[in-house]
């Protein structure tokens, strides 16, 4: 097997608190991811997802343990900039995220950060703003866009440094169902186009792509393996605060009437292509 794009041997990290404490956010976490993976992160609130999102990206390094990113250590400070260029983030909020007074120069930040040649932040800035449908959007102040229009600017930005792996951190839910559809669909491109993806979200019907899942509990991982093997695990999804998609569990309605589904789909689009094809 070829050497994973990220490696975690037994991590952990605490957060200090005013009183001295520390308090473990993540617990001896071990795994390995492959390039070209779609992971599923998820994980009840305070289960440790952000924090381990964060340290994919060195922007927390571990208390204990070594965390690799393309075989780079995280906690060598030396490594820091190129593992942000390898592994790109997009959060939850957008707006903690734009830093420029327009999208064409927000979309430019990271591409000059990287010294790169005027000619070729122009070509990457107009390809990115055309795949995200952001190119009428170029001289507008980002803080005055709606939301979708916000995190397909986050996006471009961050796909225009043209990393191999996407860690996204719940990056739909301030977004409307629109454009919730719209960001997985722009996602979905990017990760069939070769790139690694780390998606957290409470939304499980986001993550039917997915074809691993992570479960996190209290700081430790809880489940690792395929997306229906977690949804059919209701006692574990009672545990860590999250349900089934719905298309899962109208299908399990269906069986207990007597109409079983194989396989079992994981999307209402395949829902109905079972029931009509």
């Amino acid at each position: 097997m070829e050497q994973p794009i990220i490696s975690l041997k037994n991590v952990s990290y605490a957060y200090p608190h005013a009183t001295g404490d520390h308090r473990a956010a993540l617990s001896d976490i071990t795994l390995d991811i492959q390039e070209g993976d779609f992971i599923g992160l998820v994980g009840a609130n305070g289960s440790g997802k952000s924090t381990l999102a964060r340290m994919l990206n060195a922007l927390l390094v571990p208390v204990e343990g070594e965390i690799r990113v393309d075989g780079m250590l995280t906690s060598d400070k030396a490594n820091h900039d190129r593992i942000r260029e390898t592994a790109g983030m997009v959060f939850q909020n957008p707006d903690s995220q734009i830093v420029a007074t327009s999208v064409e120069d927000d979309i430019a930040f990271g591409l000059e950060n990287l010294g790169l040649p005027v000619e070729e932040i122009e070509r990457r800035i107009a390809d990115v703003a055309r795949r995200f449908d952001v190119a009428d959007l170029l001289e507008r102040e980002p803080h005055w866009l709606s939301g979708g229009q916000k995190q397909r600017v986050v996006l471009a930005g961050v796909v225009a440094i043209k990393p191999r792996i996407l860690i996204l951190d719940e990056p739909t839910s301030m977004l409307d169902p629109r454009s919730r559809r719209q960001f997985h669909s722009l996602v979905k491109d990017l990760w069939r186009g070769g790139v690694t993806v780390i998606y957290i979200t409470q939304l499980m019907d986001e993550l039917a792509l997915a074809d691993r899942m992570l479960a996190l509990d209290a700081g430790r991982v809880v489940f690792d393996g395929k997306p229906l093997d977690i949804f059919s695990n209701d006692e574990l999804l009672e545990r860590i605060s999250l349900e089934a998609p719905l298309a899962v569990r109208l299908a399990r309605t269906l069986a207990r009437r007597g109409c079983k589904l194989r396989p079992v789909p994981l999307t209402l689009g395949q829902l109905v292509e079972e029931i009509c094809g």
